[in-house]
């Protein structure tokens, strides 16, 4: 029989990674139905960008002080306020029949979004103090993450294609209501510090603008371009924000982000590590759907099929075997190989033709992704070896941010470079597949560097956590917090 302690754990991660998986199916079916909503509500081009804009900016914006808030009051709260708010906005999403109101509902979605998604890995690192479960409960909740936006192609294209756009909101009723319930028991409810722990209104007001804007002046490269007046503008305010917020931390007696976490090389190697890998990866999700749909003629439902044993062997690598490889070879060597598998991943896909098979020139890519289910669990366990009990809150925004940051990054970059390869081809000459084709070869090409970058990295700065019995309470820790001090 299995112990109530063990059931209780086990009900609490299934509720934090149901809470994560319906937002991230969120932000994938939304991009299958975008044509569907832009049709049905008028929208032009431009503004039609702002049904994801506006998420990105608040979702962005708020996960670093979401995760310290979870801190000060209590994760628990945080997260099942985050559900609410986020289930009753997608209530409004799928009840819109305007564009102002679609938009203002996708911004609260963005802010439930950032509340739910923030204090997740907080919550696991107390919850699984032990390295290996906490390896496994990583695991699960790293498949989450990187197979659920697979999933959520096929079911957007599913929902718009079967019903209509509103539906991929309204599916989000029956998921929230039933994870709020299950995270309202299962959960641990914990006090938090105290808002006086940590109440630096002046630096949560200059991170939250600033990272706001970052990923606004992200998105809006694709309009105005890099070296756009307005992009280099917005983009030396977001970064003259975020540096006097550093500074800010550096003085403050009860600073919001304690930069001491810094101190540890693996923090601070495995969150830029991190920015690399999603930019790279959540660039190649976007672009090899829009070559599946330009190019080869796939359908929205098709493209997420095609898809799909991506997520498949992400699952099984991240739920099955992920553990397993870091408990025996560690962290370090797990990214590793995992960082290998993607490069080679994303060099194959530097020499697809126009017109592919997808048994011969795309099976093998999905296949080769699996790789992202060891290099996600391991740099996670890595990102978060430095959380306190006291800051797992901020950490795991921390972490949070910095993925959400690389997306934003990924798709702005990739996708800019390959439209203008594409241009370059068809102006001289190429036929519309062949000059597609082309751009991804480019973009694919510079996403294979950034993973290659990532591996230096991991090879160069990471050290393996020792596993030890105790640590200093202010030490900059590599390791995972041992059981004695994750209590």
């Amino acid at each position: 029989m299995t112990p109530p302690l063990v059931r209780s754990r086990t009900a609490a991660l299934v509720a934090l990674c149901a809470g994560s998986l319906m937002i991230i199916l969120d932000g994938s079916i939304v991009t299958v139905a975008l044509p569907a909503i832009q049709r049905d509500l008028h929208f032009s081009p431009a503004n039609l960008t702002w049904t994801v804009n506006a998420y990105m900016i608040a979702f962005g914006g708020l996960l670093l002080l979401a995760g310290r808030l979870g801190d000060l009051v209590g994760r628990k709260r945080v997260f099942v306020a985050g559900l609410a708010v986020f289930t009753a906005a997608s209530l409004l999403c799928g009840l819109a029949t305007d564009q102002e109101t679609l938009i203002a509902a996708r911004f609260v979605q963005g802010v439930g979004g950032a509340l739910t998604s923030a204090v997740g890995l907080g919550m696991i690192v107390t919850l699984f103090p032990e390295p290996r479960e906490r390896g496994t409960a990583i695991g699960a909740f790293s498949f989450v993450g990187a197979a659920g936006a697979s999933i959520g192609q096929v079911l957007g294209g599913v929902l718009t294609e079967a019903i209509n756009w509103h539906w991929i909101f309204f599916i989000n009723l029956p998921i929230g209501a039933a994870t709020l319930a299950l995270a309202v028991r299962a959960l641990p409810d914990e006090r938090g510090l105290g808002v006086r722990a940590g109440a630096d209104a002046g630096g949560a007001l200059l991170v939250t603008a600033g990272l706001m804007l970052t990923v606004y002046t992200i998105v809006q490269t694709g309009r105005h371009g890099w070296a756009a007046p307005s992009t280099l503008g917005l983009g030396a305010v977001s970064v003259a924000l975020l540096a006097g917020f550093v500074l800010r931390q550096a003085r403050a007696a009860a600073p919001l982000l304690p930069l001491r976490m810094f101190r540890s090389r693996n923090v601070s190697g495995a969150n830029l590590i991190q920015v690399l890998m999603v930019s790279a990866l959540f660039g190649f999700q976007i672009l090899i759907a829009l070559y599946a749909q330009n190019v080869l003629g796939y359908g929205a439902l098709g493209t997420g099929l095609a898809m799909l044993p991506a997520a498949g062997m992400i699952a099984t690598v991240s739920l099955l075997l992920s553990a397993r490889l870091i408990a025996r070879f560690g962290e370090r060597l797990v990214l590793l190989a995992g960082l290998a598998s993607l490069v080679t991943a994303l060099l194959l896909l530097t020499r697809l033709p126009a017109h592919a098979d997808y048994v011969v020139d795309l099976l093998p890519t999905m296949l080769l992704a699996g790789g992202f289910g060891l290099a996600i669990s391991a740099v996670t366990a890595l990102g978060m070896s430095g959380a306190r009990p006291d800051d797992a809150g901020v950490a795991s925004g921390l972490f949070s941010t910095a993925q959400q940051v690389g997306g934003a990054l990924g798709v702005a970059v990739l996708s800019t470079l390959a439209t203008g390869r594409t241009t370059h081809l068809a102006a001289h000459g190429h036929d519309r597949a062949a000059a597609l084709t082309g751009g991804f070869h480019l973009a694919f090409g510079i996403g294979a560097g950034l993973l290659a970058v990532a591996f230096v990295l991991a090879l160069t700065v990471l050290r393996q956590p020792r596993r030890t019995t105790a640590e200093p309470a202010d030490a900059p820790a590599d390791a995972p917090t041992a059981p004695a001090s994750a209590h």
